[in-house]
């Protein structure tokens, strides 16, 4: 099997080139973890199973877990209204609750589609919006996509909202929130979520691009400094701990963890997947199963990074990879690596 894996692999990844990490594990067990490529084409350090790479959406799962925490501690109830917590957004969204936002059944806009036009004379850094200009956006429309409840629509607004949320919630910074509430209980001590002159990511990774057959570095966009919906960095040695928690109950109990991996039901548009498959999806967490295999998965997508984990609930099978490089389809590689250790036990 590893050697089916590590010949899939390094047909990807030349040896001086951006590159992943993988790790795959069986119920905790670790059956092959992988560096490839470089974390940065400018150094030349090699990427192993400590790079820190941008998780982008697979954020998301930590953001949906911050505010099942403050559900627990009985500061939060998934009906809690959007309004209860900022009350003065608009009358489209005084219907919205903390499950909708969750589950991305919210129908707020895309406040990637609310942003001003680039300005090609200004570095992206410069451009970039945070989390508090996404709200005000948010609160300046007068509708949403649809009536709450009604329909799916993945939204990054929605897991912006919630990180704010979080953050006033809790009184407590979103990023020390994650890092005092999770990461440090469960010994995720190099996952950080990243704040530009706040916190500093060891052992990075930088994102890539390939532009006119070479290499350039392409680490941020202009939705880079935007929080709750993608801007955690982690390692797949961090990663294998988180699905070790969710393997043994030791983070979420049962009934948090059920509720989590229990698929929203709506009457409009249900969920797909990337390529445009029927899906299901929870909190932070896709759930349609694959080839007979239920699973809980989620893919992540931003300037110069493709990450994905998969984790198999029957089997316990989790594979996960992350890439700082964008011609890397990190969930496919993750599912081709999968089917070669589920048919092999």
């Amino acid at each position: 099997m590893e050697k089916r894996a590590e010949l899939l692999i390094s047909n990807l990844v030349l040896g001086q080139e951006p590159g992943l990490a993988v790790a795959i594990l069986r119920e905790g067990t670790i059956l092959f973890k992988r560096g490839y490529g470089l974390t940065d084409i400018r150094s030349g350090y090699p990427v192993d199973t400590r790079t820190n790479f941008r998780l982008a959406s697979l954020t998301k799962q930590f953001t949906a877990a911050a505010v099942m925490l403050l559900v627990r501690e009985g500061k939060l109830a998934y009906e809690t209204r959007l309004t209860d917590i900022f009350p003065d957004f608009s009358e489209y969204a005084q219907e919205i609750t903390i499950r909708h936002l969750l589950t991305h059944t919210s129908g707020l806009p895309d406040y990637e589609n609310l942003m001003p036009l680039p300005d090609p004379g200004l570095p992206v850094e410069d451009q970039q919006i945070n989390d508090y200009q996404v709200l005000e956006l948010l609160k300046g429309e007068k509708q949403g996509k649809f009536r709450p409840g009604t329909n799916w629509d993945y939204s990054n607004s929605g897991y912006v909202v919630l990180g704010l949320i979080v953050e006033k919630v809790s009184g407590l910074p979103f990023g020390t929130f994650l890092k005092e509430k999770i990461f440090k209980p469960l010994g995720m001590k190099a996952t950080v979520l990243y704040e530009k002159g706040i916190t500093e990511v060891e052992n990075r990774a930088f994102g890539h691009t390939r532009q006119d057959g070479k290499w350039v570095v392409r680490d941020q966009s202009r939705t880079s400094a935007t929080r709750g919906d993608g801007c955690l960095y982690s390692s797949v040695e961090d990663l294998a701990l988180w699905d070790k928690a969710w393997r043994e109950g030791t983070f979420l109990n049962q009934e948090e963890m059920n509720l989590a991996l229990t698929p929203v039901e709506v009457s409009g548009q249900r969920p797909i997947e990337p390529g445009g498959s029927p899906a299901a999806y929870g909190q932070g967490w896709f759930l349609n199963p694959w080839k007979g295999q239920r699973r809980a998965w989620h893919y992540g997508e931003t300037a110069g990074f493709r990450t994905a984990i998969h984790r198999f609930l029957d089997s316990g099978l989790t594979v996960i990879v992350l890439s700082n490089r964008e011609d890397i389809d990190a969930s496919r590689l993750a599912l081709n690596l999968a089917e070669i250790f589920l048919n092999e036990r």
